[in-house]
């Protein structure tokens, strides 16, 4: 019997020796963070699935190029995000015709497994950030829930830092109106 490897660094260093027990260990850590991360930006979760699966595929067979400086699980969050927004970008470069996600998964909120003890507000507040803008959407989650900042953000997002600092402004004006509108 194997003793259970439980660090992450352990894990990483056995996947750079090709063990796929630890892939499977990171896999099962990672995998419902990295779904939501991919979820709110696509906002599908078939393309989020298929995102997150792409985005592991990606970093077991690139982890020597881990920085020894880097966490893993931000490195793969960049990844994810990487990834996520390249395939909005092709979407949209194919015109595709979405499907409504909402009605395969009702349940589904935002990404996040809503459950008898989430709060109504915290669901208000995610569908209406689901109702905006594309790049609102995006800005916003990577600001207050990914927790990236204006620099990283404008460096994602391929804009500058100026007019990420202006579209979270924006986008947080925007969230907060559409807000208002659902008391009124």
């Amino acid at each position: 019997m194997t003793p259970t490897i439980t660090h992450i660094n352990d894990l990483v260093a056995h996947c750079r020796k090709g063990e796929q027990r630890a892939q499977m260990e990171i896999y099962d850590r990672y995998y419902k963070a990295m779904y939501n991360t991919a979820y709110r930006i696509t906002g599908h979760s078939a393309e989020a699935e298929d995102i997150m699966q792409e985005s592991f595929l990606k970093a077991f067979t690139r982890i020597d190029s881990l920085n020894e400086d880097a966490t893993f699980g931000a490195w793969l969050k960049r990844i994810v995000i990487n990834q996520s927004i390249t395939a909005l970008n092709r979407s949209k470069k194919l015109a595709e015709v979405s499907y409504n996600d909402e009605l395969k998964n009702e349940e589904d909120s935002g990404g996040l497994v809503v459950d008898a003890n989430t709060n109504d507000k915290v669901k208000l507040v995610l569908n209406a950030l689901k109702n905006l803008k594309e790049n609102y959407r995006i800005c916003l989650t990577l600001y207050l829930i990914e927790g990236y900042d204006h620099e990283e953000i404008s460096e994602i997002m391929k804009i500058s830092y100026g007019n990420c600092r202006t579209m979270i402004s924006r986008a947080k004006e925007s969230l907060r109106k559409k807000l208002q509108q659902h008391e009124s």
